[in-house]
């Protein structure tokens, strides 16, 4: 039986994440050490102790989140625990990438915090806003968008049946979510990051990483494992079709949905979430039903993920 690892995405961070592994494997410090001379701060510190509304600045949440993740992959792989497909949510896949040895995690540290600050430069913090919708098809929430008067507003994340983000101009995110509500959603929640990503505001930043990408010369080899792609839900195998879709997730929905089913479908049933919390969990459990989920955040989750990887035989 063959594991996909699913790499958790903006939204997903905390204060204090990754700190139990940290403080259990030399290789984990060794990881933050390499994340902090890479971008000239102390990554841990900040990514244990916060504060929160300075880890929150999404140029500071990327590679701290990217870090974290990758935290919870070495600790995996140092028990022989290893995919047979990646894909991560938004800047989670980044964190795949990683885990298929496309990028060195230095490089990748120093891209996330570069995407970071582009999305951030692209929209003005408190200019935009996510939130997630439940209990709305894809239909309906369209329609809402495009009804929205106050300004730009449009669906951002597919995440499964019943849950969709949408991103825009904060008003018309906040005009969106009282029309949703009205309209018979369950809950319209706004999420915790600094810039709205995966609509027509990140153009300029989409653009701008295209040149970064392009002309900076960061070195990427092909996957050594699969990795199926966030922008067109497909698996990518070459150097210039995952660049063209690191471009253009940044300003297009996540197909996050569309994603895990056609991991389901080439024949894998078993995930583990790598990083912090277990949002990606959820989102499986309500693609895929019959999925078996693992996550793993620090070493009492990693004892229970070998644990249940053993028992399953794999």
């Amino acid at each position: 039986m063959k594991i996909a690892f699913v790499f958790p995405g903006q939204g997903s961070q905390y204060v204090g994440m990754g700190k139990n592994l940290y403080e259990n494997f030399d290789e984990v410090k060794a990881l933050y050490k390499d994340a902090s001379d890479a971008l000239g701060y102390d990554v841990a510190n900040l990514s244990f102790n916060g504060p929160a509304d300075e880890l929150n600045k999404t140029y500071r949440t990327q590679p701290c989140l990217l870090a974290a993740s990758m935290a919870a992959y070495t600790a995996l792989k140092m028990h022989d625990i290893k995919p047979s497909v990646v894909a991560g949510h938004s800047l989670g896949e980044y964190s795949a990438l990683v885990a298929s040895s496309v990028f060195q995690f230095k490089d990748a540290v120093k891209l996330t915090e570069k995407r970071g600050r582009l999305m951030q430069e692209a929209v003005p913090e408190g200019k935009g806003l996510m939130a997630a919708i439940l209990g709305l098809d894809k239909d309906k929430l369209n329609d809402i968008c495009l009804s929205v008067k106050s300004g730009y507003v449009a669906p951002a994340n597919y995440n499964c049946p019943g849950q969709i983000v949408i991103a825009g101009e904060k008003e018309a995110v906040e005009e969106a979510m009282t029309l949703a509500k009205e309209g018979g959603a369950k809950r319209a929640i706004p999420l915790t990051v600094s810039a709205p990503s995966h609509c027509k505001l990140m153009a300029e930043a989409s653009n701008k990483l295209s040149e970064f990408l392009f002309l900076e010369n960061i070195e990427m080899q092909k996957p050594e494992i699969p990795i199926v792609s966030n922008a067109d839900a497909i698996f990518l195998t070459t150097v210039d079709g995952i660049k063209a879709a690191l471009v253009k997730q940044l300003n297009s929905p996540v197909l996050w949905e569309d994603s895990i089913t056609e991991i389901v479908k080439s024949g894998i049933n078993v995930f583990i979430e790598a990083g912090p919390g277990k949002v990606l969990s959820g989102l499986v459990k309500r693609i895929s039903p019959e999925a078996i989920i693992f996550n793993v955040e620090d070493r009492e989750s990693l004892d229970k993920t070998i644990e249940g990887v053993k028992n399953l035989g794999l």
